[in-house]
């Protein structure tokens, strides 16, 4: 069998790039580091130009680790399907690029081991912060971690984990969507969401609603859990005589999904039978039916946040821990039409 080798380019070096620009390795190395005002615009220059006409590339991680710094920056999600963690995601990419980091992202997939397997990955790469949306049912090697570097929680509230978290304002969030639903005459509410599994948000948005349902006599709500069961819960919440017009309340895009799916495999006219209202704004919301009412987070701008909480404690920032609580957006769409 003929093979046929490829010639490989020999790797250019900073050597390399000092000789073409006639100037010293340590010029070379100030210009691509942090110290690049030290050189005048002139020498500069031709170490700009030297390194475009070499395509010299250098090595981050290794300049990194001499320095004692790697600027990498870990994000620990429970699950990377769900749009949510995408869109947290994005705007801690976009804020770390903005000042010069770069994102290590790790998947757990709501599985123990692979948090485990995730943390002790992340501590090999040198991260110089943490931030977590997880469960967190490690908490021996996060705490470890903790006493290393600086972390900060998404959503996600992890016992002893002593660090600031960003989230939503989930009990005022419960209760704009509940004020909506009132205002627009329903009565008769089902929330669903998905188990609780010891998430710290899905619990709050659960007792806030038991909250504020018993505030209201002339409202009657219960909740369910998406699930196998759901479909039959949902059939005998249609079928039933009620305390008036009815009403979902989805408390994530996931119970959405799964709530509008069975909906329509049980022959439910969109939105003329019952109303909906759900927590989270995805793209195809607009799609279904009239329109699906939502309360939008702020998922940029809490990804963003997280950023800057974790650069600021890198950067000395002894304050006690905070605790960032984003309102939501009521985006009013043909699934809550008032009700007589």
């Amino acid at each position: 069998m003929n093979t046929t080798s490829v010639p490989t380019r020999a790797r250019v070096t900073m050597n390399d790039v000092a000789d073409l620009a006639g100037v010293s390795k340590a010029s070379v190395s100030r210009f691509i580091g942090e110290d690049r005002q030290l050189l005048s615009e002139a020498i500069a220059q031709r170490i700009e130009q030297a390194i475009e006409t070499l395509g010299y590339r250098p090595n981050q991680m290794a300049r990194g680790l001499k320095r004692g710094r790697t600027r990498l920056i870990g994000m620990l999600v429970a699950d990377i399907r769900n749009p949510y963690s995408v869109a947290v995601m994005h705007g801690v990419e976009t804020a770390c690029r903005k000042h010069g980091y770069s994102l290590v992202v790790c998947n757990t997939d709501r599985d123990d081991e692979q948090e485990r397997l995730h943390l002790a990955a992340l501590r090999s790469y040198n991260i110089e912060g943490l931030i977590v949306n997880t469960l967190g049912h490690h908490l021996d090697e996060l705490l470890e971690l903790h006493s290393e570097l600086p972390m900060v929680l998404v959503d996600r509230k992890v016992d002893q984990l002593q660090s600031d978290l960003v989230g939503l304002d989930n009990i005022a969030t419960v209760k704009q969507a509940l004020n909506h639903l009132h205002a627009a005459g329903y009565r008769d509410i089902l929330m669903i969401t998905e188990p609780q599994d010891g998430t710290s948000s899905r619990i709050e948005r659960v007792d806030a609603f038991n909250a504020q349902i018993a505030l209201r006599p002339d409202m009657h709500g219960q909740v369910r859990e998406t699930g196998a069961q759901l479909r039959d819960q949902l059939q005998a919440f249609l079928a039933a005589t009620g305390a008036g017009p009815k009403a979902l309340f989805t408390s994530n895009g996931v119970a959405t999904l799964s709530s509008t799916r069975l909906l329509h495999d049980l022959g439910c006219h969109l939105f003329d039978d019952i109303g909906l209202i759900a927590l989270d704004e995805l793209d195809w919301y607009p799609l279904v039916g009239s329109g699906i009412t939502s309360l939008a987070q702020p998922t940029h701008d809490m990804g963003v946040t997280a950023f800057e909480c974790l650069l600021n404690r890198l950067r000395g920032d002894q304050e006690p821990v905070r605790s960032y609580d984003f309102p939501a957006e009521l985006i009013v769409r043909g699934s809550t039409r008032r009700r007589p």
